[in-house]
């Protein structure tokens, strides 16, 4: 009871304390800002030269402006050379013409520009060209600007000569679908703009007609009966005062800038210094207590952080699935921040699609990786966002699992601040990085195909000992090449099991026909067609997988290749049409320098990645007849090395 009374006491003293502040603030900070306005429109009214082009005036008229506090909240300007910017629902645009009598803006959205999970990002991994057409149709509903009709109509009468040179539209379908109705460009034209029977000349390129048309801009013009702040605003004119709104609102409502307004409460006001003085003595007082409570928080700090994991929502979690003593240990946020010198750009090591890792020593004097996963609010360009179920998925599996050719995982930290997990280190890159890297030709040289068919080999070994020496089974889900990770001496580590799915089967169902219903999630180009379609996770997915590095170990060449043609544009599509014409050598890669003792090992392993990745999965060999074939294959090629090398006898 003395705690909580105690705890009471400290937070109404804070309470009060910056109630307090706040009330005077809260007044400095209106004056500050009828000042601010009211200067910003004096100098325009001096001025008679125009810094803030379209405008012709230093104080654009409502609803824009160039202060916080001025104007409406959610159109502030920007200025620049030699276009302003505006942003209409998070979208940012380059501000190209302004006409005051049509109330009407021309627009070129600036997509370099944004950075927010809701911010347009260009089409660029199907038109490298075309860096202005969003991924996604611009939207300003909600605002009260509108596209213009005869923007609109623009859009309604252009079509595509016949017939329409559409892209890969499994992989471009945004693009397809601009091509097939290009008034998917502009949400607000869609369905309510009329359909016009005009005929013009037809465009070969639909997407460079759109380019252009971006480039040049489209004018919307803004409806003062979809805003409250326009009714508002002719009502505070009409008393000669100034439109803006409260900045340090949450709310931003609408207030009308006059000298009389007043925001603080009656009871503090300027001309009462009296009220004020007392007001001011007693926050002092406080701020001695709150100085002397102080002192108590940092000695019961040590425990309160000794005791934070284990409130933590996520250890809590993981507690409940696992026992404590198996679980890795806990680290703190501090802790691995020290030990990565504050995540230091120049100790990260790798980025991939679920984080950030960085080189890490440990206060043991232990060499880790640390991954800093990215969040929600992250992810908008970074790729996908880490959840807190994967994390504690991850964390779940690596802790119940123990192999030479999986990652260990040292620990781990759940924090606001944000997720970790602390690896082993391995210090010679992924296979991606050897086969693909921008030194994969100085790396290709230590690939030879002994090492390549060891990597294979110790990868498949990874795979079966998940489904077969592990009750129940797990499925990896992303097995490729970018997961499989190199030591100095060319033996491999499975790693990043985020994705991973415990395969929980129903008692009538065996581990060879059961499969777990759930949604497709894996890496373009190593994902199992069959599990895609159907939405059936099996052990056979894992294989499928595999299949796909396998020929990245034959070929030297990417899972997924868009400057290929679009039906070989996937490694499997490529590698398997070869084999069936009998033209696997053209997709050998060159640094293997096949000759007759390797050969035949080389077809052996297309062959059985050629199995792998067969389109039914009952066709497709389970992981433990993959790893008897690589066995053999490492037989046979080691077996025929020895006959082939000459032995050595007196001279």
């Amino acid at each position: 009871m003395p705690q909580q009374t105690h705890h009471s006491f400290l937070f109404l003293s804070i309470l009060m304390l910056i109630c307090s502040f706040y009330c005077i603030n809260n007044s400095i900070s209106v004056d500050a800002l009828i000042h601010e306005c009211s200067s910003k429109q004096d100098t325009s009214l001096r001025s008679s030269s125009s810094s803030c082009p379209p405008f012709t005036s230093n104080t654009p008229p409502f609803p824009f402006s160039l202060s916080p506090g001025c104007g409406h909240p959610f159109f502030q300007i920007k200025c620049s050379s030699p276009h302003s910017i505006i942003s209409i629902n998070n979208i940012s645009f380059a501000l190209l013409h302004f006409d005051p009598n049509s109330s009407s803006l021309l627009l070129s959205p600036q997509l370099s520009s944004l950075t927010s999970s809701t911010a347009i990002s260009p089409a660029t991994t199907c038109s490298s060209d075309l860096s202005s057409i969003p991924a996604h149709s611009i939207n300003l509903s909600g605002s009260p600007f509108r596209v213009s009709d005869s923007y609109c109509s623009r859009l309604s009468v252009l079509r595509s000569c016949s017939p329409p040179n559409l892209p890969n539209c499994s992989h471009c379908h945004w693009e397809c679908k601009l091509i097939k109705n290009p008034l998917n460009l502009l949400h607000d034209c869609g369905s309510s703009t009329p359909h016009t029977h005009q005929q013009q000349g037809c465009q070969t390129d639909i997407l460079e007609y759109l380019h252009d048309y971006l480039k040049i801009g489209f004018q919307v013009e803004y409806d003062a009966s979809r805003d409250s702040y326009f009714s508002s605003c002719r009502e505070c004119k009409s008393k000669k005062g100034i439109c803006g709104f409260n900045s340090s609102d949450p709310e931003k409502n609408f207030i009308c800038i006059q000298s009389r307004t007043r925001l603080s409460p009656p009871w503090i006001h300027q001309d009462d210094p009296n009220r004020v003085a007392i007001l001011c003595s007693i926050s002092a007082v406080l701020c001695l207590v709150i100085v002397m409570l102080v002192f108590g928080i940092v000695f019961r700090y040590r425990r309160l952080k000794s005791s934070a994991t284990e409130d933590d929502p996520t250890t809590l979690f993981l507690k409940r699935h696992r026992s404590a003593n198996l679980l890795p240990p806990a680290f703190t946020f501090e802790e691995l921040e020290s030990s990565t010198n504050r995540f230091d750009p120049k100790r990260k090591i790798g980025d991939g699609g679920f984080g950030s890792v960085f080189l890490g020593q440990l206060f043991d004097a232990r060499i880790v990786a640390v991954k800093y996963l990215h969040n929600h609010h992250q992810a908008a360009g970074a790729g996908r966002a880490f959840s807190t179920k994967s994390f504690c998925n991850e964390i779940l599996i690596l802790s119940s699992i123990k192999h030479s050719n999986l990652v260990k995982l040292h620990g781990y930290c759940s924090d606001p601040r944000g997720l970790l997990l602390v690896y082993d280190y391995v210090p010679n890159g992924t296979l991606a990085d050897h086969l693909h890297g921008p030194n994969n030709l100085h790396r290709k040289r230590s690939l030879t195909w002994q090492v390549r068919l060891d990597i294979a080999l110790q990868t498949a070994l990874a795979i079966e000992y998940l489904h077969f020496s592990v009750k129940p089974p797990i499925v990896h889900r992303d097995i490729t090449s970018s997961n499989i990770f190199i030591e100095k001496d060319m033996r491999i580590k499975v790693g990043d099991f985020g994705l991973s799915r415990l395969l929980v089967l129903p008692e009538t169902s065996s581990s060879s026909s059961g499969y777990v219903c759930t949604g497709p999630q894996g890496t373009p180009g190593y994902l199992d067609p069959d599990y895609h379609r159907s939405f059936r996770l099996t052990e056979k997915s894992d294989v499928y997988s595999f299949g796909v590095v396998l020929f990245e170990l034959v070929s030297g060449l990417r899972a997924v290749d868009q400057s290929r043609d679009r039906r070989e544009m996937a490694l499997a599509d490529l590698v398997v049409s070869k084999i069936q014409m009998g033209l696997l050598r053209q997709v050998v890669d060159p640094c293997l320098g096949v000759d007759g003792e390797s050969v035949e090992g080389v077809e052996s392993m297309a062959e059985l990645a050629f199995r792998c990745v067969a389109a039914d999965k009952d066709d497709r060999p389970d992981s433990r007849e993959v790893v008897e074939e690589l066995n053999r294959i490492r037989s046979r090629t080691i077996g025929a090395s020895k006959l082939s090398r000459p032995e050595s006898g007196p001279s």
